[in-house]
């Protein structure tokens, strides 16, 4: 699902011509000082990334019994959960930076291109958005990775089939091969190589890249079932990011997904979390504090809904295509403290996850509002995740 090219022209012609854009809306007010959740007890969190579904399609009318049943009666769905965006980029982006879609995020960055052609440091306006438009920010605009790396907090981004094919994009990374326009190798998937680099958003960030950061810390899938063997050698936070065959968005597809099947959709997305959330739960970092967050990157095209006070960054006033926001996507949170089989009707979005992931790991500084959120997660009255959710914590 692609803006149209219309509008991709548009936004290289802005790249190319230099034109200045409008900071637009006026600053938010300050939010509040951030509610530690270090009380929670909560020690390592593993966000899964699944593809283009909506609520309804995931959660209620799944015939595939795994994530359609199984999985809900482990932890609690939040039932009013949405996207930021349509595509796909512009939702990964936001999760990890607090950054609205622009013009090309918004097109999955069909072209690997700096921000404003650039990579000299973004104006940011108030809500700490860079104005401008393009894929890859340059190095003042941070990301949770950044915040985690100033706080010795280990993470990493697990990346599905990333360097099976070493000509389409890093093997550590995942930097994605370009053309001499720029154009992404990984925009679809080949038989030997599903990874897609526009689902994997900490190659977006100079911040991440030039320091040598994403090449140590974003590694292969494989990588994991070593890692959980103990929990010394497990990050506090991992970022998994299945194929494009795993996470939904292909169906026949090109390759093998995790039991060698090529049907794709809900039944690969079945077979992918029976196969890795059992081995997750088995580690002992799980068993001490483990968090798992699976959520989707937006619902179908054709919803555009919002919540939470959701706005539009400088440059792309429909961040929905058509409406305000990504649909409804719903999430389903297993783990420490999380009531099992339950729903819960708050809503939230992606820029609720950041926020919440920044107060799990007690990031408390810095960030837009100086209490340590990025971006729109530190909108005034978004709301983390709260006791709704812990609602087996004490406190």
């Amino acid at each position: 699902m692609r803006r149209t090219l219309s509008l991709l022209a548009a936004a290289l012609t802005l790249i190319a011509t230099g034109i200045s854009l409008s900071a637009g809306a006026a600053p938010l007010p300050r939010s509040a000082a951030a509610t530690s959740s270090a009380h929670l007890g909560i020690r390592h969190v593993f966000v899964i990334v699944l593809e283009n579904e909506s609520y309804d399609a995931t959660y209620v009318h799944n015939p595939h019994p795994y994530l359609g049943k199984t999985l809900q009666r482990q932890g609690t769905l939040l039932t009013q959960y949405y996207a930021t965006g349509h595509v796909s980029l512009d939702n990964y982006i936001s999760m990890m930076s607090g950054q609205a879609p622009n013009p090309l995020t918004s097109s999955d960055c069909q072209l690997y291109l700096n921000f404003n052609g650039t990579t000299a440091p973004a104006t940011l306006e108030g809500e700490g958005q860079a104005v401008g438009i393009g894929c890859v920010f340059p190095s003042n605009v941070k990301s949770l990775a950044d915040q985690l790396t100033a706080q010795h907090i280990s993470w990493r981004g697990y990346m599905d089939n990333m360097g099976n094919v070493p000509t389409r994009e890093q093997s550590r990374c995942g930097i994605p091969t370009t053309d001499a326009i720029g154009r992404d190798d990984t925009q679809s998937a080949t038989a030997k190589d599903q990874y897609a680099a526009r689902h994997n958003p900490f190659v977006y960030f100079h911040s991440l890249i030039d320091s040598g950061l994403c090449r140590k810390h974003v590694v292969p899938l494989t990588a994991l079932r070593a890692n959980l063997k103990r929990a010394t050698t497990t990050p506090r936070f991992a970022f998994i990011t299945p194929d494009l065959c795993n996470d939904g968005h292909d169906t026949n597809c090109a390759g093998p997904d995790a039991k060698g099947k090529r049907t794709g959709g809900l039944a690969s997305v079945d077979n992918f979390l029976s196969l890795w959330i059992p081995r997750i739960e088995r580690s002992p970092a799980y068993k001490h504090g483990g968090l798992i967050i699976i959520t989707s990157d937006e619902s179908a095209t054709s919803d555009a809904t919002s919540c939470c006070g959701e706005r539009a960054g400088p440059t792309d006033p429909e961040p929905g295509i058509s409406g305000p926001g990504g649909g409804r996507i719903g999430t389903l949170v297993i783990g420490h403290c999380v009531a099992r089989g339950r729903h819960d009707a708050k809503p939230y979005n992606h820029y609720s996850l950041l926020r919440s992931l920044e107060d799990i790991f007690g990031i408390t500084s810095g960030g837009t509002d100086g209490h340590g959120h990025l971006g729109y997660a530190a909108a005034s009255g978004l709301r983390p995740f709260g006791h709704d959710l812990f609602s087996r914590c004490p406190g």
